[in-house]
């Protein structure tokens, strides 16, 4: 395949995509919705105190499902939403509540670069709300519980052969009808209430890392040498003029 032919084979991908997508709803929008580009949605790295230089953007349309809870992982899906934006919201092109008696299942394919063989291969989840269960090439690989925290798994064991990996989600949030912290979710919001954010609001990522690796950085600034805080006392003094 030459290049002309790649690039107009691109152009033809990101028409289709566009076109299985758009925002929901009727409600005022900012100017920035009209930007979001299912192609490159949230195309920076989330931790830029931490970027790694290689690492693949997971966000995108996914296949979408919502129904009972308890049920099996779906047979076949109802539609695409585009993450990172939850079922709720009209940029997921979705807008449909969940609630406390349904499930929000999410499936995906990606890839392996080849270069990353050899390599411990980690999956970051940005923010999930609230219940989340991951599974890779249907095997069910750990769960979270937490809307507002990011988590990750180490999925080396569990990639197959081949160049497609599968990635399903599934998430339960009861909004308001749980115990768990919301802020201000309700499902009938109004006044000062806020409509329920349900299932992946943050980036996903997959990256690859070393066996032993920095999982985080932490800065005390409390434990500063105190004789850098008296030179900078004494400097003070001297520069100080009296009137």
């Amino acid at each position: 395949m030459n290049k002309k032919t790649t690039v107009l084979f691109a152009l033809f991908l990101s028409c289709i995509l566009h076109a299985q997508w758009k925002p929901q709803g009727d409600k005022i929008k900012t100017k920035w919705a009209a930007q979001v580009d299912p192609n490159k949605t949230l195309p920076e790295y989330p931790r830029p105190i931490m970027e790694r230089s290689q690492w693949k953007n997971l966000n995108g349309l996914w296949n979408y499902t919502i129904q009972e809870s308890g049920k099996m992982a779906p047979s076949k899906y109802d539609g695409q939403i585009l993450v990172p934006f939850a079922a709720e919201s009209s940029l997921s092109g979705v807008m449909k509540q969940v609630g406390a008696e349904k499930e929000l299942w999410y499936e995906t394919n990606f890839s392996i670069d080849s270069n990353w063989n050899g390599q411990n291969i980690l999956l970051h989840f940005g923010a999930v709300d609230w219940k989340t269960e991951v599974y890779i090439n249907d095997i069910k690989i750990g769960s979270h519980t937490g809307g507002y925290t990011p988590f990750s798994f180490d999925i080396t064991l569990f990639i197959k052969n081949g160049n497609t990996q599968k990635l399903v989600v599934k998430v339960w949030d009861p909004s308001n009808d749980g115990t768990q912290p919301r802020g201000k979710q309700v499902k009938n919001p109004e006044g000062i209430w806020y409509t329920p954010v349900t299932g992946i609001w943050q980036t996903v990522w997959i990256e690859p890392v070393n066996a032993k690796k920095h999982n985080n950085i932490k800065n005390n600034s409390k434990h500063r040498p105190k004789q850098h805080q008296h030179k900078s006392r004494s400097r003070r003094s001297r520069n100080r003029r009296y009137y």
